[in-house]
This record gives structure tokens, sequence and C-alpha cells, in this order.
């Protein structure tokens, strides 16, 4: 299926750009017989860049990650879930570390081409022989296949339903670019890196300084623009590496192909974000928020995550309740410009607001579009070209449910 100057490679996967492997297994950190290590691997030494959560506690993970990026390459990442090693310790860096020295090792890579990434309860320390057990077993398990990247994408998995993937291919300098992402995340979920892991791979050749910049700001309009639950965790990373193997010419803004290479990455992260935000804990649907006429786009930012965040406005869509009063209530708190005399409301296709006035509108049928699996919620503001567009999902008694025995 073709996306504007890129198609989306439907069965694609971490592993379908040149030069990656993954796989994953159970080492016994989650009580269940789910996957819970995983790793991905890389041929050669990739250009990578990582951006993380704003939370001021971070996880001892993403210390030694840094600590691997300083010189913008990566080889391989290794990642556990059901542990997040997060207010841990100096116990909890030496176990980091300790990851990293054995996905090292058994992967055939330098240390400090290694990247490792946690999820899971916070504040217990790791079951380090079980960890370094099951990395041990790691390159057994590492591979170019779909399997590989299936397992993989399983073990990153926490409270999460189900695996969130997306591929697309561009073309740069006449041959064909891969790009792929693959993340998790259910619950801790909200703007400024939500409660994620995610990780891209691409076989581009393409500059450190452009990939970080490109990922900055494709993270921007997507995995800063999500909420499930309002809360920041403390482990929140997204990688991309990118091996070079495909043959063009090293990307960078200036470069012919760079506009087509941009969207397609930015897809990938849309993409993701979305998948985050639909399998939100208890979650039933997608919701859309979009806000445009708003004095600038980060003004409309801004507007778009309070209403998407309002536990007002998400419980009524749970309810399918067209309580319009609940959305422009949030427009109104948002702390930015909004003229209280010219904002118009849809639901979907359904007007409810104009110019802030009352529309009637068919019960009935925003009853039937609000039971949809999608809601999407478009308000105008009429006071300027900023717009922005914001994701998250309803709020369930499910979530409350997950959410009271997270631990057990």
């Amino acid at each position: 299926m073709s996306k504007s100057g890129f198609t989306v490679v439907n069965g694609g996967n971490i592993v379908t750009p040149r030069g990656f492997t993954a796989g994953g297994l159970h080492c016994g950190l989650k009580n269940t017989d789910r996957n819970d290590i995983g790793a991905i691997r890389c041929e050669v030494e990739a250009t990578a860049a990582a951006v993380y959560t704003t939370n001021v506690f971070q996880a001892a993970p993403l210390k030694v990650t840094r600590e691997s990026l300083v010189d913008g390459r990566l080889q391989a990442v290794v990642v556990n879930s059901g542990n997040a090693n997060a207010c841990t310790g100096q116990q909890g860096e030496q176990d980091a570390y300790a990851m990293r020295s054995a996905a090292a090792r058994e992967l055939g890579v330098a240390e400090s081409n290694v990247a490792v990434a946690s999820t899971g309860v916070i504040g217990e320390h790791l079951k380090m022989d079980r960890v370094l057990g099951g990395i041990s077993a790691l390159p057994g398990r590492v591979n170019g296949e779909s399997d590989g990247a299936e397992q993989f994408t399983q073990a990153i998995l926490t409270t999460d339903l189900v695996k969130k993937e997306a591929c697309v291919s561009v073309e740069v300098d006449g041959v064909t670019v891969h790009i792929a992402g693959a993340a998790k995340g259910s619950g801790m979920i909200h703007p400024n890196m939500a409660t994620m892991l995610a990780f891209m791979t691409c076989d581009a050749a393409i500059g450190q300084t452009a990939l970080h910049q490109l990922l900055k700001q494709a993270t921007d309009t997507s995995f800063n623009m999500i909420t499930v639950d309002g809360d920041t965790s403390t482990n929140d990373m997204l990688i991309a590496m990118a091996s070079g193997l495909a043959g063009n010419r090293e990307l960078h803004a200036g470069h012919p192909d760079w506009a087509a290479f941009a969207e397609a990455f930015t897809y990938i992260c849309r993409e993701l974000a979305k998948a985050i935000a639909r399998d939100g804990e208890g979650a039933t649907k997608l919701v859309e928020v979009s806000v445009s006429g708003a004095v600038s786009d980060v003004s409309a930012q801004a507007i778009a995550k309070t209403v998407i965040g309002s536990s007002l406005v998400k419980s009524a869509v749970f309810g399918a309740d067209a309580n319009w009063g609940r959305i422009i209530a949030a427009v109104g708190r948002a702390g930015e410009p909004v003229n209280p005399d010219t904002v118009d409301i849809r639901l979907g296709d359904i007007v409810v607001l104009s110019a802030s006035s009352p529309v009637a509108f068919d019960e009935n049928e925003a009853l039937s579009y609000l039971r949809g699996d999608t809601v999407r919620i478009i308000v105008d503001l009429h006071n300027g070209n900023g717009t922005a567009t914001a994701w998250g999902c309803d709020l369930t008694y499910d979530y409350v449910r997950i959410n009271a025995a997270y631990r057990t």
C-alpha cells in the first residue's frame, strides 16, 4: 500500500531492513510463560540515536544506554520486561552494566556498542541469575527471520494485549530503503515520551546528527502526542539504528530525497504511537483529537494534549456520551490563547458546536458514532494557523482493575 512518497510493507518487521537480526525468549522474570528478554543485533556498527523520558527519576538502563551512545554508534540492544530496574540504587546500575557486558559477550559486539532497556515493576531488583541465563541463550534465538522479530516483539510487552510494529519502504538515490519499528506501551502513558519502549531499524546511510534531529522531530508529533493515564514513566526510551547497508548516499537535510525519507520515518513513529494509545490498559476505543486554528502549532499541541488527557472526556467516550461540554472545558483550561466566541467542535462528522454556540444534533447518530472503535474529536479555534493531533483512549473500569493489581 502506497502512502504519498513511501510504501507500507505488509508483514514487514524490525529485521526487514538490511543487516538486522532479532530474537527473544522467556527467562523467568514474568510469572507467566510470556517472553521477557530479547535483543536486536546489527551486523555492522550502526548509526544510532535515542530520546528518553523526561521523568526526573530515570531507570539505570537509561544511564547505561546514554553512555553507549556517546559516539552515536550501536550494534545491539538488549531488553527485558517484567522488571523496570528503576529506583534500585547502585545495585540497579551494576545490574544494568552486567546486562550490557553479558549481551556484548554473547552477541559478539563491543560493550560500548550495546544499549540496555528494561520495563515492568519499579523498585525491585532484577533476578540477575535468570537475566544472565536468558542472555546466554539469546544467540540461539536471534535471527533474521520473521520468527526472530516476533519473539522480540513479544519479549518487550508488559500489560500490552497486542504487539506493535510497522514497516515501510522508500526510494532514496534510486535504491529501496526500509524503515521499521517495534514498540511496547499500554499504561503509564503520557506525552513527553509516555511509558514506552520503542526500537527502530533502518538500512539507510544517514549522518548521526541528521538521525538524531529527525528522531526528535518525529517524536514531537507522535510519541509525545499520546496519553493513556497522565503518568510519565521512569524507563521510556526510543532508539533508532541505521545500518547504512541500502547503498544510498548519506542522508541529511539537504539531500534531494530527505523529505520523502523523513515522511516515511515519521509515519513509523506515528503508527507505533497510535498503536500504543489504542492498546491503552482497559481501553475499548482509540481517541484522536485534532486541533486547528490555534495561534501556533505549539499552542495547538498543548490544547490537543489537554483534551486527550481529560479524564472526563475519556469517560464520556467510554460511555458513548456526546457531552461536548467536557471538550470545550478542556480547551479552555489548556492555558493557551483561545477566542471564546469562535470555537467549533465536531465528533467525527457530527457538528455539536459552531462559533461557541450549541448546534442541535441527532443523539442517536452521535451514540452510534461514539460506540465505534475509533472516535475523532475535531476542534477548530479560528484563531490562527496552528494545528496538531493527539491520540489516546477511553477510560474504563478495566483500567482500574488492571492497575489495582499490577504487581500480581
